[in-house]
């Protein structure tokens, strides 16, 4: 068996141990479910009139739910951090170096194992959203990519999370770290309003975030990207008129560069 085909054996035992966790501790997969299902239903039924112009009926649910499927997958990415935080602290890592496996299988693991946790929470999301009004417009292949880029953005951003739950000493801190950078860069975006609603210096920042690029990725790909009539005037910004490729671009780029500093950081853990 050759280097790639051992690494990815014993990444898959490493990917399924943490699906079992979750099986043995259903309230992980619970209260990273019941987030943003309450997002849906506060934005959709509290905040919905105040912020369409149309009085937060079905247009703006639809034009919702790419944007918090968007913020949830980003933000279910801390669970990486967090249990890798975790692992350190309980010297469950020590444990795995002492073990005749692949070191870069322990992350790839971690990552892949918290791809599955986020598809599993947009199933939910999507019942959901279908039960206060959203529907997708376009065919079940540009459905199933919408749904699959935002998994591959998300994988992407777990990287971004593994190595920050390397660096910091507990899962506590890697949650509160996460919170600071996440909060603002899910909500300076097209995720809950139009982006000519926003100020002149913090569109420009919204259109070239690439949580808008996978916002509107998702909205073409389900057809809901004239939901709401004043989104009718898109942003002549490149990431917004090539969502789907800035997006991939982002997602390659964030790979290359936290992959290496993720498995730097792996070894300097493990050796503490």
């Amino acid at each position: 068996m050759n280097a790639a085909a051992t690494m990815l054996a014993d990444a898959s035992v490493v990917a399924k141990r943490n699906l079992i966790k979750i099986k043995r501790v259903p309230d992980l997969l619970v209260f990273t479910t019941l987030s943003p299902i309450m997002f849906v239903l506060l934005f959709a039924y509290v905040f919905g009139g105040a912020i369409d112009p149309t009085g937060g009926g079905a247009g703006y649910r639809e034009f919702l739910m790419a944007g918090i499927f968007a913020q949830t997958v980003i933000f279910g990415a801390t669970n990486t951090g967090a249990g890798l935080a975790d692992d350190v602290k309980k010297g469950i890592i020590e444990r795995f170096r002492s073990l005749p496996m692949t070191p870069s299988a322990v992350l790839t693991g971690r990552t892949l194992s918290d791809v599955v946790n986020n598809l599993i929470v947009l199933v939910v999301m999507s019942l959901t959203g279908l039960l206060v009004g959203w529907r997708i417009h376009t065919s079940v292949a540009e459905a199933l990519a919408g749904f699959a880029l935002l998994l591959v953005f998300a994988y992407a951003f777990s990287w971004v999370m593994a190595f920050v739950g390397l660096l910091v000493p507990s899962p506590e801190v890697v949650n509160n770290a996460s919170f600071v950078v996440i909060f603002p860069v899910t909500f300076l975006a097209n995720t809950f309003v139009p982006l000519n609603s926003l100020p002149g210096p913090l569109r420009v920042f919204a259109e070239w975030n690439p949580v808008s690029a996978v916002t509107a990725a998702a909205r073409t790909l389900f057809g809901n990207d004239a939901a709401i009539p004043v989104t009718a005037s898109a942003s002549d910004a490149w990431p917004l008129q090539h969502p789907v490729l800035y997006v991939l671009i982002w997602s390659v780029v964030i790979v290359a560069v936290f992959a290496p500093l993720a498995s730097r950081q792996y070894r300097r853990a493990a050796s503490r």
